[in-house]
């Protein structure tokens, strides 16, 4: 049998899942986690090995002999030097699109804090105000109502459009940037520009895939075309954004507020700007860690590798 080695299998199970479909295809050893100097020790005897955000360099992949196949537990693949393992002629594989309904929800429970602080406000009930208050009725902060406002999508893959979905039936307009309007054509769904977007838009969110060409994109220049009532939401890639430009840009007033649910390093460093600025909410990557979107990627990546040890070929990326 084949030794399959999961090099940080607890983001994805914690305890609530089952590995045992994985463990019927060979002899599998899971860590938790694993730091990065010692990936290769801990690969040395793999013939499959697993990963999520542990990273396999080309050196690592250059040190294993007996290894024959990558799998990433994830959709991004960035993690593997896939150039590496094309040398050596080692499929890696990923996960697309389990997460797709999960995110779509993380990114509108964002946008609703925003526009209802329905924590905040709970948090004020509990405090003793409403008990204290002498009007039947109070609110904590500026309430926006999403009916007939603007939603800015930047990329319209199937997280994109499955929030697209979700802003139309609260009544939204919806715009959108991206590259295939034609062949991505929705209903009550307008084309612009990214420009436009970002100038129009009362709540702007971010849904495209992080390259060389779009990182830190967001920068105070984009930023100041924003209505300064506007939002901004991030459930895609940390680095789209500059921080230290979002930072200063909700501290003057220049956006009204942010919810993000990535950042550029996870965990944060303690001094990350954003973590202290007005007006923004963060959570801890989480858009993808629903039960059901978890368990979907087990399956899903597991079923990858039930498919390279007969010998077939699916979700390889290099």
């Amino acid at each position: 049998m084949k030794n399959i080695v999961v090099l940080d299998g607890f983001a994805l199970n914690p305890g609530d899942l089952d590995w045992s479909s994985l463990e019927a295809l060979g002899n599998v050893t899971i860590y938790d986690r694993t730091p990065e100097h010692l990936v290769p020790e801990r690969s040395k005897h793999a013939h499959i090995l697993l990963t999520n955000k542990s990273v396999i360099s080309g050196a690592t992949i250059r040190e294993l002999p007996q290894l024959e196949y990558i799998g990433v537990i994830a959709t991004g693949y960035n993690v593997v030097d896939l150039a590496a393992a094309r040398e050596r002629g080692i499929p890696v594989t990923n996960v697309p699109a389990y997460g797709t309904a999960s995110v779509a929800q993380l990114t509108f429970a964002l946008i609703l804090e925003l526009c209802n602080r329905v924590g905040l406000h709970a948090d004020s009930v509990r405090a003793g105000e409403w008990t204290r208050s002498i009007d039947f009725s109070y609110w904590k902060a500026p309430l926006t109502e999403l009916d007939g406002k603007t939603l800015g999508i930047i990329g319209f893959g199937q997280i994109g459009q499955a929030v697209a979905r979700i802003a139309l039936a609260f009544g939204m307009k919806v715009i959108v940037s991206h590259k295939y309007p034609e062949r991505d054509a929705m209903a009550g769904v307008a084309f612009v520009s990214q420009e436009v977007c970002f100038r129009e838009a009362d709540i702007v969110s971010l849904h495209c895939p992080l390259n060389v060409d779009n990182r830190e994109f967001v920068n105070a220049a984009l930023l100041a075309t924003m209505k300064k009532s506007a939002f901004l939401i991030n459930t895609s890639r940390g680095p789209l954004i500059r921080e230290a430009d979002l930072a200063a840009a909700l501290a003057a007033g220049t956006i009204a507020g942010a919810g993000l649910d990535v950042l550029s390093v996870e965990p944060p460093a303690a001094d990350n700007p954003l973590i202290t600025a007005p007006g923004v909410l963060i959570t801890p990557h989480i858009a993808w860690a629903t039960r059901d979107a978890r368990s979907r990627l087990m399956m899903t990546a597991i079923d990858n590798v039930r498919a390279f040890l007969a010998g077939q070929t699916r979700h390889v990326v290099n």
